[in-house]
């Protein structure tokens, strides 16, 4: 059996291992956290810091292959690996461009990918010197995660809420629609793609509300979608899974907005409504066997579980019968014992033929279904 290595162990190492089990692997996780959702899946779990150059090399070399489901690793430990055999996916080298937002905005641009107008800041008083460029996100460069390290700058009255470190100051676009188009490619270069999804984001948090599959798009759009992540994808020159998010303006136009290197929110539907999972795919990559059809089976919608606001502590989640007496849904919990506002905690996905329906079913799924925490 191949061992084969996991940094991180949230909720995306939790499903990379439920699907571990149709394999001949031995899977190995490292977290810091001991009750993390992916530490009683693995093999063996070693509890360490996925950003220390030591627990990261030590941890490399008593496996044979390692992959990643979250970008804040240490990528110096990485390369160090690779170089003394160890297979790492994705590759360091495209890890260590994806995980800087600046240097993916700047490999976007020499790409020639259309992109946002984007400005580079080192310091928060940077942004005073470009005043003419709100509205605009600030996007700190490194650290940021699902949602957080982003911030909505209107105006000049609203600097003070801008980052005091590297980031891209990125201007505001018209979005008519945010799509996501996940891209596998192999140890010898094939690349897939799923399907494009339509995501839609709680404004508030920046998390993912629910998300519809395939995309409502026009056929022309759809193909310029996949033109553009492919060609991003292929130019990471990698093998792994690329999870590719873009914007459709109201002009119908396609931008580039950010990359994900590894198992993404977006691709949770593939469980149930795809013939190989994004889980699959990745260890069918990792264990280098031919890739899987990322065809869909059915339509499909998908409900992000969100700890409620004023909700901090052991969690309960409070109509859990009534979505599981729906047709056509699964529920996926991710083990975390403790909600707190914001955090995903799990997610839910309606199969169907009917987009009315699976609209209809998700937004019945966000009435049902709270996460809070015992009075």
């Amino acid at each position: 059996m191949k061992k084969v290595g996991i940094l991180g162990g949230g909720q995306l190492g939790r499903m990379l291992l439920q699907e571990a089990a149709n394999y001949p692997v031995e899977t190995w996780v490292m977290e810091n956290d001991a009750e993390c959702p992916a530490a009683h899946l693995c093999h063996k779990f070693i509890v360490g810091d996925i950003r220390n150059f030591e627990d990261v090399y030590r941890f490399g070399k008593q496996v044979e292959a390692l992959t990643i489901e979250i970008e804040s690793v240490n990528v110096d430990a990485l390369e160090q690996l690779e170089k003394e055999g160890i297979t790492v996916i994705p590759k360091p080298s495209a890890l260590r461009t994806i995980k800087n937002k600046i240097r993916q905005k700047e490999f976007y641009q020499a790409l020639e990918l259309p992109t946002a107008p984007f400005i580079v800041t080192q310091n928060k008083t940077d942004l005073y010197n470009h005043r003419n460029f709100f509205p605009a996100a600030h996007k700190l460069g490194e650290g940021g995660y699902d949602g957080k390290g982003v911030q909505l700058i209107n105006t000049a009255d609203e600097i003070s809420l801008g980052f005091d470190a590297p980031s891209v100051l990125e201007k505001k676009i018209n979005i008519s629609k945010e799509i996501s188009v996940i891209v596998a490619i192999d140890s010898k270069g094939s690349a897939v793609m799923y399907p494009p999804v339509e995501m839609v984001f709680d404004p508030n948090l920046n998390l993912l509300d629910y998300q519809i599959s395939p995309a409502d798009i026009p056929e022309k759009t759809k193909w310029r979608l996949e033109a553009i992540a492919r060609k991003l994808a292929i130019a990471l020159a990698s093998p792994g899974l690329f999870a590719v998010e873009l914007f459709v303006d109201t002009n119908g136009d396609v931008l580039v907005n950010e990359t994900a290197p590894r198992v993404h929110n977006s691709g949770h539907h593939t469980i149930e409504a795809h013939y190989s999972s994004q889980y699959d795919m990745l260890w069918r990559i990792l264990l280098d066997y031919p890739l899987g059809s990322p065809a869909a089976i059915m339509a499909s919608s998908l409900v992000n579980l969100i700890g409620e606001k004023g909700h901090s502590g052991p969690a309960v989640y409070e109509g859990i019968e009534d979505v599981l007496a729906l047709e056509d849904c699964y529920i996926h919990l991710y083990g975390k014992k403790e909600t707190r506002p914001g955090r995903k905690m799990g997610h839910i996905t309606i199969v169907g033929k009917d987009r009315h329906d699976l609209v209809r079913k998700a937004h019945q799924v966000k009435r049902s279904l709270r996460v809070i925490s015992k009075p």
